[in-house]
């Protein structure tokens, strides 16, 4: 059974399928910490809310990326992965206390691209920090 499990089919499977998992659950997260539904508002076509969430997917992925190549076990790859996504989250914080003169959600949620397209950004570059860091 053990050949099973280090099989490089198995393998990947199973870490895109934890990958999937979590990414839905911090998207769920995500979800709840933005003053807009990130869904409806993507529904309805709004880009900056496109942008914003396509930079936390990216990100996260990027994250999990990083985590997958670095260890050999499923439950350090979630234990960094988790950290990571707590990571962006303060990213998304910071971003947000960072800017006094607007709030980034309300801006995101009137289809401000501007502040959609740098939400994205911000995701992104600091995935690549974290996953930098990740050993």
């Amino acid at each position: 059974m053990g050949s099973f499990w280090a099989n490089p089919y198995v393998e990947t499977a199973g870490y895109y399928t934890v990958t999937i998992l979590c990414m839905l659950v911090f998207l769920f997260i995500f979800e709840l910490v933005t003053k807009y539904n990130n869904w409806e508002e993507i529904q309805k076509g709004n880009m900056a809310v496109a942008m914003a969430t396509g930079g936390k997917i990216f990100g996260i992925a990027n994250v999990f990326r990083h985590s997958i190549l670095h260890h050999d076990s499923l439950f350090v790859m979630i234990g960094w992965g988790m950290f990571g996504f707590f990571l962006l989250l303060t990213g998304y914080f910071i971003f947000e206390f960072l800017t006094p003169k607007f709030q980034v959600d309300k801006e995101i949620a009137n289809d401000n691209r501007a502040v959609g397209f740098i939400s994205m950004i911000i995701s992104v570059g600091l995935s690549y920090v974290i996953g930098a860091n990740i050993q």
